[in-house]
């Protein structure tokens, strides 16, 4: 294959692709960083003519921008440590213990991920109400974890059976219990594993809107995502440079944790894919 050939057949699809992907945060950037004026009216919208400041100190002086930062960072970070452990127990037993049922009832987990949430927060509003756990930041952690956990768990099933069973029957042999197993031998073999699943569940986390929208009333409480949208957007006006300079900001966790752990996660998806 020729040089040109390959970069029609290669180089300029993925070209196209990367542009298309790097697009909105492009415009997010630009929006962010021109003048107010130039919003409105620019010769050419993908460019800045005049830079500025004032949409990214607006936001963080005359909005609780960094308050809900600190809610939604909150939120996601105790939302990912409970469906991870809870997934790593689960996808343990249902693979190494083999109990009657464990089959059927892996599936079973997964087919849970895939229901609406849409469908469910009527249901879990009432939950909610009942416990007296309505309005309250911390209750979005187990809100979070009822449609983490069914995902991460069908994740963990797939990377702990790629596991040779060898190395847990040498740790028996030696006398070690199952929970020893699973926390000296299992645990550090399955860190990939774990950290593929950890960025999945922050970023979900981070991301969410609707059960933080229908369950946070107090201002307090908002997280990103609910706060933008309901502080700055007022009927028709919309606070274009300090919508782009928070979705600017908010990515920010996202992309140090894929930054730093892209190793990880390529391996835990290759682990999780194997038969």
């Amino acid at each position: 294959m020729t040089r040109t050939a390959r970069f029609f057949r290669i180089g300029l699809p993925l070209t196209l692709y990367g542009i298309f992907l790097l697009l909105p945060f492009y415009w997010m950037l630009v929006t962010t960083f021109k003048e107010r004026q130039e919003l409105l009216v620019s010769p050419n919208p993908f460019l800045i003519y005049h830079w500025t400041l004032e949409h990214v100190v607006g936001l963080l002086t005359q909005t609780r921008y960094l308050h809900w930062f600190g809610n939604t960072l909150l939120i996601a970070l105790g939302a990912t440590l409970l469906s991870v452990s809870v997934s790593y127990i689960t996808a343990y037993a249902i693979i190494r213990l083999r109990f009657p049922g464990s089959k059927p009832f892996g599936t079973a987990i997964f087919l849970c991920y895939i229901v609406p949430p849409a469908i469910l927060f009527i249901p879990l509003g009432e939950v909610l109400v009942k416990l007296g756990w309505f309005d309250k930041l911390w209750a979005l952690i187990p809100i979070y974890a009822t449609f983490l956990v069914p995902f991460c768990t069908w994740l963990l099933i797939g990377f702990l059976k790629s596991i040779p069973r060898e190395l847990e029957e040498a740790g028996r042999v030696d006398g070690a219990s199952n929970l020893l197993v699973m926390r000296k031998i299992i645990l550090p073999i399955s860190v990939p594993g774990l950290i593929t699943a950890a960025i999945f569940s922050f970023t979900l986390s981070w991301n969410e809107y609707l059960y933080a929208l229908v369950y946070m009333s107090s201002p307090d409480n908002k997280t990103v995502s609910v706060g933008m949208t309901s502080e700055l957007i007022s009927g028709d006006v919309f606070q274009w440079g300090q919508l782009m300079a928070g979705a600017l900001i908010g990515v920010l966790p996202a992309i140090v944790v894929y930054f730093f752990f892209v190793e990880y996660y390529v391996a835990g998806m290759a682990g999780s894919l194997k038969d």
